[in-house]
């Protein structure tokens, strides 16, 4: 299905924005992005750039292929980097 990919990007930035206490405001802070911009992500509404994704990756200080695994429990955060 088209936008599925974008879905799950968002779907894992959600919690684990939420598991690490950032607002949607404050994340929309943090890589430069309005609020309403976040939620649109979160949603799967926006297609992003790698170069994007890989800036999200690095300020949650996860592993870029975690934020495309469908399967991935983020919330544990047993792949956050060193």
């Amino acid at each position: 299905m088209e936008g599925e990919l974008q879905a799950v990007v968002g779907a894992n930035l959600r919690r684990l924005r939420r598991r690490l206490g950032y607002s949607q405001e404050n994340f929309g802070e943090l890589v430069q992005w309005h609020r309403t911009f976040v939620g649109a992500v979160e949603r799967g509404e926006r297609n992003l750039t790698l170069k994007t994704i890989e800036r999200i990756a690095f300020q949650l200080n996860v592993r870029v292929i975690d934020l495309f695994d469908e399967g991935s429990d983020i919330n544990d955060l047993e792949t956050a980097l060193p």
